[in-house]
């Protein structure tokens, strides 16, 4: 049995402890946080013991593989601290809080899984939706043509209270960014996955209904340029905004020479003959969370499946890196004062 625990015990943590719990051949062993109320109550909820550091969970050898769900800042730092002690490491995005953290991180995974195979993922969970998995192989099997260009939107609600609950999210220091760092990372690297990596990022980020709660964006706009598998460019436009009355469907829209492929929770396919098709997500969370995707249990399966494959994971700190560099891009043309670094 793998031995997992589970550091940082906020609102993404549910979903790391429902995919450990159905993972075969892993147990949850423990939990770690530094706040005693969150930590207490998480260890009685799932009969481990607890910890309030990560150091106190290494130095006890209290388990093989850690997740993190940890405020923004912390991921590197915890991440090389257990990739150090040959720990196994699935962080939440993103990767890093700045791009010279991840870059490091990137070397010191790359290096932990060669001396020790060692693993190092990131959850972009929206990888394993069955829509997007849909997409991506109809994209990859070529029949649909050349792609011609893409955009996305992501509309959501965020109050202050939201910030009020977890101060870090509204600073540089404590999440890297706003928007785009917290929410529309997730669709950026869709975007960039399924079209191809980013050539030249343009765009913009602002402050426009949260001004005075927080420091960092809650509105951005970006044009992206894409190098594609033939060795062309194509464009694609993205908007996002936390500023929206709800937390809109995300959107995803991509045109080929044959068919025009839009996803908003349905993936629909509307090819140029005429014909339609439908894929439907395999299931989705109630209630006010439903944005998070549905994947975190697969994503988290695949993960402990790929720790005797003798490969690293698939999305590893390099993958990650790919949206990162796009939002970091973001802020250097939208805040010259460099508190994004």
């Amino acid at each position: 049995m793998r031995r997992a625990a589970v550091v940082g015990c906020g609102d993404i943590s549910a979903q790391h402890f429902a995919g450990i719990e159905a993972a075969d051949g892993v147990e949850l062993a423990a939990v770690v946080d530094p706040d005693d109320e969150r930590r207490s109550a998480a260890a009685e909820a799932h009969g481990v013991p607890g910890y309030a550091t990560l150091g106190e969970l290494l130095d006890a050898g209290g388990a093989d593989v850690v997740h993190l769900c940890t405020p923004h800042s912390t991921h590197a730092p915890l991440a090389q601290e257990a990739l150090a002690r040959g720990v196994h490491v699935l962080t939440e995005k993103p990767v890093a809080h700045t791009l010279a953290d991840a870059e490091a991180l990137a070397d010191t995974a790359r290096a932990a899984f060669l001396e020790r195979g060692t693993q190092f993922g990131v959850c972009f969970q929206n990888r394993y939706n069955a829509t997007v998995r849909a997409l991506r192989d109809l994209l990859e099997r070529g029949t649909l043509g050349r792609i011609l260009g893409a955009n996305a939107t992501v509309m959501w609600h965020r109050t202050p209270a939201y910030y009020e609950a977890r101060p870090w999210r509204a600073t540089w220091a404590g999440s890297g960014g706003g928007l785009l760092m917290n929410q529309a990372i997730h669709t950026l690297d869709l975007l960039q996955w399924l079209v191809g990596p980013a050539t030249t990022v343009d765009g913009g980020a602002t402050t426009r209904a949260l001004a005075g709660a927080i420091e960092v964006e809650d509105t951005a706009d970006i044009l992206l340029e894409h190098q594609t598998a033939d060795g062309g460019t194509l464009r694609s436009v993205f908007y996002a905004t936390n500023a929206n009355a709800i937390n809109a469907p995300v959107t995803l829209d991509i045109s080929t020479e044959r068919a025009e492929l839009s996803l908003r929770g349905v993936l629909t396919v509307r090819y140029a003959d005429g014909t339609v098709d439908l894929v439907e997500e395999s299931g989705a969370l109630p209630g006010e969370r439903s944005y998070w995707g549905a994947s975190h249990r697969l994503l988290i399966t695949d993960f402990y499946a790929s720790l005797d494959s003798g490969v690293p994971f698939w999305i590893g700190a390099e993958e990650a890196i790919a949206s990162l560099r796009i939002i970091k891009d973001v802020y250097a043309r939208s805040y010259p004062e460099g508190a994004w670094l």
